[in-house]
């Protein structure tokens, strides 16, 4: 197939070099351009990156960076990836939508937009028929989002859960790396050595965004998850990967044997149509009694493309009528970047792009 044209926004920050990565060398897609303020304009993308654990090829690392420009991105590209700020993508997404560009974001500005969907492709691939409701879709133009990362590590894992025995509860505590917050983050002196027991609006729109994501979507509009989830979110010293420990009240009484089978049997959509970026086994569970750990677990998932697009789980056990496990995913790749070019391999497979 002849790869489609993409542009990169807000190319400088965690997000926007993760969706480099990511994007590097796809079989679908063709980087047409990096892009992020003007302040960032004429550098080296090799001149600001700081991802880890990943060598970008010389081409990449040679290219310049541009300055936002909507009309020449809606031109010369196809597909939008957005990594920029909530407070600056809500318009820009927009505007680059009804210019006739299909626009994947990782922002929250449009997540609970009434024909938007929030898809994560192995739960609820049926939800892209949303954008056909959008006023834009008939130029071409639309916008997916994916989910807040923390509500991502989890989204799998609990509907494997309410598929197989129902889910009546949901009860979480988040413990969130440092990179969630963006660059340069959350200052070193309140970091070290301590927890942070507030993230802004990360209860209330993890709350939220599960109903949708778990929910169905019939007759051109989302019906919310019918069980209640409750959070509660933490930043921590990590630098990658979300850990969340999960208390579930379920309808049924499986065994403990039967839930991890469950779990690490689970196979969506994007395993069976083989999309590039989907991890073999979209749950690892993990039988030792100290795992899952951001440092063992948060690049977990195989082929290589799919590194860092599995959540893990661990420590399952049951306590007073509850079944609690830790679940652990990679916040910048799973959930962030490598989660909407997901999104994006979906549409191509459903031949929305």
């Amino acid at each position: 197939m002849k790869k489609i044209a993409v542009a990169v926004l807000g190319a400088t920050g965690p997000i926007g070099q993760r969706f480099v990565q990511m994007l590097e060398s796809h079989p679908y897609f063709d980087i047409e351009g990096l892009y992020a303020s003007e302040r960032s304009g004429g550098k080296r993308f090799g001149d600001i990156v700081k991802v880890r654990g990943h060598e970008f090829s010389e081409d990449t690392l040679e290219a310049r960076i541009r300055p936002m420009d909507i009309d020449g991105i809606a031109r010369n590209a196809r597909v939008v990836f957005s990594g920029i700020p909530s407070e600056l993508a809500g318009p820009a997404e927009s505007e680059l939508a009804a210019k006739g560009a299909a626009v994947f974001t990782n922002a929250g500005s449009h997540r609970m937009d009434e024909h938007v969907p929030i898809i994560i492709p192995e739960i609820n691939p049926g939800h892209a028929a949303a954008v056909e409701r959008q006023g834009t879709y008939g130029g071409g133009g639309y916008i997916v989002t994916n989910a807040n990362c923390t509500s991502t590590g989890i989204a799998a894992p609990l509907h494997a859960l309410d598929g197989a025995f129902g889910l009546r509860e949901v009860f979480v505590s988040t413990y969130q790396a440092l990179s969630g917050a963006g660059y340069p983050g959350v200052p070193s002196l309140d970091a070290v050595g301590n927890v942070v027991p507030f993230i802004d609006k990360e209860e209330e729109k993890m709350e939220a965004e599960l109903a949708k994501i778990l929910g169905g979507y019939t007759d051109g509009g989302f019906e919310p998850a019918g069980f209640k989830v409750v959070a509660n979110c933490a930043r921590v010293p990590v630098i990658d990967g979300h850990l969340e420990a999960l208390a579930i009240r379920l309808e049924s009484s499986p065994s403990l044997e039967e839930v991890s089978s469950v779990l690490s049997g689970f196979k969506g959509e994007p395993q069976s149509l083989r999309l590039p970026s989907a991890p073999e086994a979209p749950i690892i569970v993990r039988q030792e009694r100290d795992r899952p750990q951001p440092a063992y677990d948060a690049l977990a998932g195989s082929p290589d493309r799919a590194r860092g697009m599995a959540s893990t789980v661990g420590r399952i056990r049951e306590s007073h009528g509850y079944y609690k496990m830790f679940a652990l995913s990679h916040n910048t790749i799973r959930g962030g970047a490598g989660g909407s070019v997901l999104n994006a391999e979906l549409f191509v497979a459903k031949g929305l792009l």
